[in-house]
């Protein structure tokens, strides 16, 4: 599960980092990072 986990957080980053390039999507991704933060604290 963990290896799982890594490469799932290594997408995401990378989507992010694409996204986060481009100004319009700035907030976007802002607001995806909140998001996968609150659903994480969630969870534990």
């Amino acid at each position: 599960m963990g290896m799982l986990s890594g490469l799932l957080k290594g997408a995401a980053a990378q989507k992010v980092i694409a996204a986060a390039r481009k100004p319009e999507n700035q907030a976007k991704a802002k607001k995806f990072i909140a998001d996968q933060q609150a659903k994480r604290a969630r969870k534990h």
